[in-house]
């Protein structure tokens, strides 16, 4: 559906500012998409990020730093999702012995089996982009990285 019609507004100023509201709604679309897909797991976005992060670190551990280097959500207070990730025991956390303000952070085993049940529902998630091809979905990915420059 054209942006127009989801926002129930008829023209823009430019095409570039109906590129960025474009972008700003399909974001917070996706973004609904992916809350409605972690639900049943009781897991945030970030914290899925945060997991998928450490798995791709396992068998060694990453420091918070490095989680907020390679998060989606820049925003996130990494050290609150790595608390309520440590309560759920998907994740453990330990200090480092040589330094005891730097922290390390390992996925648990029920983290990476919790990861592995969601693989299913991720590949439901790849059906909303369903109406674009292989081919136009690698443009997409081009021009956005463009974007970001």
């Amino acid at each position: 559906m054209k942006i127009e019609s989801e926002i129930k507004q008829d023209s823009f100023r430019s095409e570039y500012q109906k590129l960025a509201v474009n972008l700003i709604y399909t974001g917070s679309w996706l973004s609904l998409k992916s809350h409605g897909m972690l639900k049943p797991f009781n897991l945030t976005t970030q914290q899925y990020n945060i997991l998928r992060i450490l798995k791709g670190q396992h068998p060694n551990p990453a420091t918070v730093n490095l989680l907020i280097e390679r998060m989606m959500d820049k925003m996130s207070n990494a050290s609150r999702i790595v608390d309520r990730l440590e309560e759920k025991k998907l994740v453990l956390r330990k200090q480092k012995s040589d330094d005891r303000r730097c922290v390390d952070v390992m996925i648990t085993d029920k983290g990476i089996k919790l990861l592995e049940k969601i693989k299913s529902t991720e590949e439901n998630f790849e059906e909303n982009f369903k109406f674009i091809t292989i081919k136009e979905a690698k443009t997409l990915n081009d021009l956005l990285d463009k974007l970001r420059g």
